[in-house]
């Protein structure tokens, strides 16, 4: 069976004092309600990282990183690999951002290469796609969606796309207020697992996590986690605040 999660995802947020507190306080918030299902996983910046694996040590509150190298190790000034991620006791990684296609270029084939290099050293990719506002308006976005995770990912075998986890972001629904409804939500996850089924079949389909990001928060959090093919959010903005990630986490 699948498992839910809650991921936040700070992006280039909080203060090393402000992070510290903010996961304190969400662990004290789970003292005596955590759970092992959903899963929380909290992707801090880089330099909180190892902050956030001590902190978390012992509970069941798994820590991811924003970003990873595609190259192992060498002369590449300012790119951190995922043996060093591995080494700090990071699980998860998010790979494929629109923000990292808008403002740093990655390509299909990079990301290609950086789900690789995770998956090498057991580390789970969190992989995005999503449509933006215009290819969504013209009715191209489930062409768009599936030329992502094709390029990207289907180059794995079964056992390996066993261990990646999908994000479902619509573009033009980060960090905007607007949302996608529960029906296109739930409609493109379906179609996510379609392709999945059609690729890896039944049992592997059924088997992996597709969260839904884009604006996500404690009003629709609860809606949207209510439809048969979403497992879960990789949530913004929200999950800076500890009160308002608690609940989005317990909106199950």
């Amino acid at each position: 069976m699948r498992r839910k999660i809650v991921a936040g995802n700070w992006k280039m947020n909080t203060s090393f004092q402000e992070a510290e507190e903010l996961i304190e306080d969400l662990l004290e918030l789970l003292e005596g309600n955590e759970m092992e299902n959903p899963l929380m996983v909290l992707c801090p910046p880089l330099p909180y990282l190892e902050l956030a694996t001590d902190l978390t040590d012992e509970t069941h509150v798994s820590v991811g990183s924003q970003n990873v190298s595609s190259f192992e190790n060498g002369a590449y000034t300012g790119e951190v690999s995922s043996s060093m991620l591995k080494s700090i006791g990071v699980e998860f990684c998010i790979v494929g951002h629109s923000e990292r296609r808008k403002y740093f270029n990655e390509t299909a084939e990079l990301l290609k290469e950086k789900v690789d290099a995770l998956l090498d050293h057991s580390i789970k990719p969190i992989f995005c796609c999503g449509e933006q506002l215009e290819e969504r308006e013209k009715g191209s976005h489930f062409d768009v969606v599936k030329t992502q995770i094709e390029e990207s990912l289907f180059h794995l075998s079964g056992t390996e796309f066993e261990n990646v986890v999908v994000a479902y972001e619509p573009v033009w629904a980060i960090g905007t207020g607007v949302t996608a409804t529960s029906e296109q939500a739930q409609e493109m996850h379906a179609f996510i697992r379609n392709l999945l089924i059609d690729k890896y079949g039944k049992d592997i389909a059924n088997d992996t996590s597709i969260l839904y990001g884009g604006s996500c928060n404690v009003k629709n959090a609860r809606e949207l986690f209510a439809n048969p093919d979403v497992d879960g959010g990789l949530i913004g903005g929200a999950s800076l605040n500890a009160d308002d990630f608690y609940h989005i986490y317990k909106s199950f």
